[in-house]
């Protein structure tokens, strides 16, 4: 069939995207000639007819009102200017025109076309040759892209040649040392040369054959750095230190290991930086402590056992066993090279961990380190992406991740060091959850079948294990394109569905994850014998040979052990979610693990020597003798009052808003602190807290997680710095109302390249060792952790770098906010007490924290905030600025104190005077600091923080009505039902990329109705047919259809909404729609991207599917800030016609979440007239005192009138952005506001 190609470009006032590059280039690379932007999305399309081209043309590949759409080619500028197209490389995960052929199948209802998208470019202006690699570098970058030609293609359908054998390594067995050193550089391989003579003489020795490539490939992956933390289990001979604080905390060290394994084990067990990780978690537990600790032989995330208190409807509760578990994971060498891949797949693989522990993880929280991303671009190291782009990107990534996947961020944070240059650092924390009964775990047996379940399998990622273990140097970062991961949310996603089944998940006896080393890792690891068929894993594409089969990293797989009998049975399970699940090998007795692929064997190595992880590494270590770090951070400033101000705006303290509202903080309605709180939203919150997901009921029992690092005391002296670091995450607990008892840890180390160098492996050993005396004298352990040991490039390192994760389980209603709570309040410092070398007071630490937990418990502190980098200063700016509450400070508190670090001190607002605390001084009514004799303005604090960051991650953009006005439409809708219904049944459809189902369908079940969730399964045309089928079936019974909130097809192809709006269309579901609302007085409801579904079907404003929409249509586009908002808003009821706000009175006011990118409501002013005419604008965004408002910060998408919601004609379809659904009486403790909006009570009401 023929290849279609179109051109989409965004009208004037909707070309949000050109507008922003075209400042970019502008100001970031100094491009004083160019003069104009234009941005196009390019689709070539192949498979379909011309038909269902044309009508995918104004409904996949553009939508009339946003986009102007150009058939073969489209209008050039008369002047001087250039073109430039943009593309994946070839094998890349693209996810738009993934998205847009799914979108197309869905509008079809037949095949999935093929699809390819590229970004094309028209630069306006004269451009030299240099000034144009310039804006090249800027867009493409080549580990990801390449530049397109703009010929178009004769056929999309690639062309592989269809390999049929591996190699034989020749001679392998016999090779002299200069011919395996050869094999290693031209191979590319990350062992080291020992390594391979270890590989060799197995081969020569025990099988008595040359490997295959597969088998040399296989075997490197395993024993990777990365799969088997090869510089961690490294053997340290000797340990020369020559700190006397040191030398005692490594006798402890060497007193627990005689206590937990006996005189005799403990001297034949290696000294490894593994073993002093572990090592407080093992004496601990034999001492008596970690009661809650879960064991089992499955390692995918750190576990514990709590009870969970879940409140009933009728008012009572009742209890519930749960496995609460938590991970963290880097993705530091993946994001380095390729920021928005790597940040999205190290969030897609902390996510990965816990869920093949069978748990629902329901928040994360993100924690990076960067240089300084202020600088100019021309400042970027040879071979380096720039600092901004990199922060930026990576941001971009890790959100999309999450925001798509349906997971709320909780926390982020970006650490700022010189020594980040180097290497980024990207973690990602996860915390998931699931009651005990529905995981179970089992030893694989003989004949047991694994099952591979999830993505297919491509060149992405293949060497991403042993790529994040090489060295990093310049000639690396030019051929490491085929190691970058791409991330598919969609998919994901529907394997956490599948994991939330009971019924499925105690079919599973072993599960394992697809993250380092694809197949040949992901299953081997499953079972001691195993056979692999490797032709049974699908595949995206044709052309991979077995080694690539066996080694490729691709994302969103998950590999399962379930006996023969429950095989099947799981397969028709995963196919009810849309999840392609295959039976891909077997569990032997053999103790071998074999992979055939064309009926040839291709690998098959002993388990016992693949278990040996290559030979022992040695290595020395030397510790010098550390000075106590400076504690002291004094700003620059002549006066008291420019002190502050410069402490404010320094990086490391000022805020970071415009990053961190990129991330969905609310989503799952378990959030109990949204990331910015207060009226203002402004003061940061220190943990990230949620309540368990439970799906039946309101657990009320919360996850409480933080974290603690400082790069600069670290740098200074490890030991005590990673001390701090457990110290600072513990503090931030306690700050929240958590009791430090019940806390775990799990740690992030993350150091130089240590090679053999003895000085360099003292960092990591002083870390761990700090690290080790705080937990044994706080007696809480690290159960988990993520070595990353790659940090250098060339000449440059990493800070050394431990972070402390902490968590614990609380009550959500025990737990407090940061944010200053009423004027007249003491505020006092709960000192952390420092002996004078340095080390911290435990014992003394550790009365301050009861009596801090005890004054929360009773009531008699109301906010909080334990002491990080910035001290006093820090913790008073931020907890007045979220309302607007000032601060005098004691005439007697001395102002040198203020900057001073004082890891696990905390700061305290009091309802009352604490007597024996040390008092800093009290709130105020009148919004200011005074600091002696000096004031300074809330104004000038808010400015001095949230300023550093703005050119970077902007919290304004311009908007402007001058029609905007204050909605009042009173009239009510009357007319009576025909047929009443005591339970009504909302049908509420899921697609892929939909996330706000589960939310969605409780708020209906809370409300008194019934809900249905429909999958709609298109990975195959029947499975499409009978979806169809389902819905339209279930619509016509049902008396409500709602759309949730997500990210249909990832919002792709460039626009919300599509894939819903696509499938709505079918001839089928039209009319039961049309029945259902035009026959049966049925209602229709749809949130944020059930939203931009509605309108881009014409059900608001106008009450019915159309076919085609036109320009004169109103619709919901891009923010004018540019990216994703996440936050809280006031919401204005501007009209009461609609059913769905019966019990509602014009101007009532609701905090709602919003969270989406597309949410800016865009109308002709005679359409926007008329729906307010017709009493069709049901809602408004508002300041505080409830006045519709332009300014970003009340309407967070510029929405023309401030309009958040509107109906249709008769007000029974009502669309809104806010997510009304995701209310608890636990959710948004830190925010202002009713929260609890009634319209799915309403809702419920109206068929009553």
């Amino acid at each position: 069939m023929a290849v279609y190609r179109c051109f989409s470009e965004k009208r004037p006032g909707f070309d949000v995207e050109a507008r922003s590059l075209l400042k970019n280039l502008t100001e970031q690379l100094e491009l004083s000639t160019l003069t104009g932007v234009r941005y196009l999305c390019r689709y070539d399309a192949e498979g379909l007819t011309e038909e269902m081209y044309e009508k995918a043309k104004q409904i996949v590949f553009s939508e009339p009102m946003a986009d102007v759409c150009y058939d073969e080619a489209f209008p050039l500028p008369e002047g001087v200017h250039t073109v430039l197209a943009v593309e994946p490389l070839p094998g890349q995960f693209d996810q738009r025109a993934d998205s847009c052929a799914q979108c197309i199948q869905l509008l079809t209802g037949g095949e999935r076309p093929a699809v390819a998208a590229a970004k094309v470019y028209v630069l306006e202006g004269s451009l030299t040759e240099e000034e144009l690699q310039k804006v090249k570098n800027y867009l493409i970058n080549p580990v990801e892209a390449r530049e397109a030609s703009m010929d178009k293609p004769q056929t999309l359908k690639a062309v592989y040649e269809i390999p049929t054998e591996v190699e034989t390594v020749e001679g392998f067995t016999a090779m002299d040392e200069a011919a395996l050193s050869a094999m290693l550089r031209e191979l590319g391989l990350a062992m080291d040369l020992d390594d391979l003579k270890f590989l060799q003489n197995y081969f020569a020795n025990e099988e008595h054959r040359d490997p295959t490539i597969t088998e040399v490939r296989m075997v490197d992956t395993y024993w990777s750095d990365h799969c088997r933390h090869t510089t961690f289990l490294t053997e340290i001979d000797g340990a020369a230190i020559d700190d006397p604080m040191v030398q005692d905390a490594f006798d402890r060290y060497l007193a627990a290991r005689v206590e937990v394994y006996g005189e005799e084990k403990a001297a034949k067990r290696p000294v490894t930086l593994m073993d002093i990780a572990t090592a407080a978690a093992k004496v601990l537990k034999k001492r008596g402590y970690l009661q809650n600790l879960d064991e089992s032989e499955e390692i995918n995330a750190c576990s514990i056992k709590i009870k969970v208190k879940v409140d009933d409807k009728d008012g009572g509760c009742h209890f519930e066993d749960w496995l609460l578990m938590f991970k963290n994971e880097t993705h530091n060498h993946p994001t380095e090279i390729e920021p928005f891949g790597g940040a999205a797949t190290c969030l897609g693989g902390a996510i990965r961990d816990p869920l093949s522990g069978r748990s629902y993880v329901y928040q994360a929280m993100r924690v990076t380190g960067a240089g300084d991303p202020t600088v100019p671009l021309s400042e970027t190291l040879p071979h380096k992406l720039p600092q901004r782009k990199l922060c930026t990107t990576a941001a971009a990534g890790y959100s999309s991740y999450g925001n798509q996947i349906g997971l709320a961020t909780g926390l982020v944070h970006e650490i700022y060091h010189p020594g980040y240059i180097a290497k980024r650092l990207e973690i990602g924390a996860v915390v998931g959850a699931a009651p005990v009964e529905n995981v179970i775990r089992e030893v694989p047996e003989a004949g047991d079948i694994v099952i591979l379940l999830g993505g297919k399998t491509g060149r992405d990622g293949c060497g991403g294990a042993t790529g994040s273990s090489k060295k990093h140097t310049e000639e690396s970062l030019e051929t490491c394109g085929a190691e970058v991961q791409k991330g598919n949310p969609p998919e994901e996603r529907k394997i956490q569905r599948l994991f939330r089944n009971a019924e499925v998940t105690r079919m599973i006896r072993r599960c394992n994850d697809f993250g380092a080393g694809g197949v040949s890792v992901a299953i081997g690891e499953l079972a001691d014998g195993l056979d692999i068929d490797l032709n049974m894993v699908p595949k995206k594409y044709d052309g991979l040979d077995g080694t690539e089969l066996a080694i490729s990293e691709s994302q969103e797989r998950m590999a399962v052990v379930v006996r023969a009998k429950d095989a099947d049975k799981f397969i028709e399970e995963a196919a009810k979610e849309n999840l392609e699940a295959v039976k891909v090998a077997v569990v032997t007795d053999t103790n071998r693990l074999r992979m055939t692929w064309n009926g040839k064997t291709i690998a098959d190595v002993s388990r016992d020597f693949l278990n040996t992880n290559g030979c022992a590494k040695h290595a020395t270590a030397e510790i010098p003798h550390l000075d106590a770090p400076s504690i002291e951070n004094i700003p620059e400033g002549d006066t008291l009052s420019e002190q502050l101000l410069h402490h404010a705006a320094s990086l490391n303290i000022c805020l970071e808003r415009g990053l961190v509202e990129r991330f969905d903080g609310s989503i799952g309605a378990n959030s109990v602190f949204m990331p910015f709180g207060g009226k203002n939203q402004l003061t940061p919150a220190q943990v990230m807290a949620a309540t368990l997901p439970a799906l039946s009921g309101q657990a009320s029992t919360a996850s409480v997680m933080a974290y603690g690092f400082d790069p600069y005391y670290t740098e200074q002296n490890p030991f005590l710095g990673a001390s701090a670091a457990v110290i600072e995450s513990v503090a931030k607990l306690v700050a929240a109302g958590c009791n430090y008892e019940r806390a775990y840890l799990t740690f992030q180390e993350y150091f130089e390249r240590l090679g053999k160098d003895p000085k360099r492996f003292g960092k990591p050993l002083a870390a761990l060792l700090g690290a080790y005396v705080a937990q044994e004298e706080l007696c809480l352990a690290a159960i988990g952790g993520k070595d990353s040991m790659s940090g250098s490039f060339g000449d440059m390192d990493v800070p050394p770098t431990l972070v402390s994760f902490s968590i614990a389980p609380q009550d959500a209603s025990c737990l407090i906010s940061p944010e200053f709570k009423t004027a007249g309040h003491p505020v006092y410092l709960f000192d952390a007490a420092y002996n004078t070398d340095g080390t911290p007071d435990y014992d003394m630490i550790k009365d301050m924290w009861d009596e801090v937990y005890g004054l929360i418990s009773e009531g008699k502190v109301v906010s909080a905030w334990a002491l990080s980098v910035g001290g006093v200063a820090e913790g008073v700016c931020k907890m007045a600025i979220g309302n607007d509450i000032g601060f005098a400070f004691d005439a007697g508190f001395p102002a040198d104190a203020l900057y001073l670090k004082n890891f696990g001190g905390i700061l305290v607002e009091a309802t009352e005077e604490l007597p024996h605390a040390w008092k800093v001084g009290e709130t105020t009514k009148a919004a200011e600091i005074v600091l002696q004799d000096e004031v300074i303005s809330m104004d000038a604090l808010k400015a001095a923080l949230e300023g550093r960051l703005e050119s970077v991650f902007p919290t304004k953009a311009a908007a402007s009505d001058d029609k905007l006005t204050t909605i009042s439409y009173t009239e009510r809708h009357v007319s009576a039902l025909a047929v009443k219904s005591a339970k009504p049944l909302a049908v509420i459809p899921v697609f892929p990329g939909t996330n706000c189902e589960y939310d969605t369908a409780k708020a209906v079940e809370n409300a008194g109705g019934a809900a249905e969730i429909i999958v709609v399964r298109n990975y195959s045309a029947d499975a499409l047919a009978q979806s169809a089928e389902q819905l339209e079936n279930a619509i016509r019974r049902a008396q409500m259809v709602i759309l949730p909130g997500g990210f249909s097809g990832g919002d792709e192809p460039d626009g919300s909404g599509k894939f819903i709006a696509s499938f709505l269309r079918g001839p089928g579901i039209k009319d039961s729609i049309h029945e259902l609302l035009g026959k049966r007085d049925g209602l229709m409801l749809g949130i944020c991207n059930g939203f931009q579904a509605l309108i881009k079907l014409g059900l608001v404003p106008y009450g019915e599917i159309r076919d085609q929409m036109t320009a004169e249509d109103p619709t919901l586009t891009f923010n004018l800030i540019g990216r994703h908002q996440s936050s809280y808003v006031t919401t204005r009821v501007a009209s009461v016609k609609s059913p769905w706000l019966s019990s509602c009175e014009v101007g009532d006011l609701h905090s709602i979440a919003i969270s989406h990118g597309e949410g800016r409501f865009v109308a002709p002013q005679h359409v926007i007239d008329e729906l307010i005419a017709n009493g069709q604008v049901a809602f408004q965004y508002t300041d505080l005192a409830g006045n519709p408002s332009m300014d970003i910060a009340w309407n967070p998408n510029g929405s023309m009138c401030a309009i958040e919601g509107i109906t249709s004609p008769d007000g029974r379809v009502l669309g809104k952005m806010g997510h009304t659904e995701r209310y608890s009486p636990y959710v948004g403790r830190n925010i202002y506001g009713e929260k609890y909006q009634p319209i799915f009570e309403n809702g419920v009401k109206y068929f009553k």
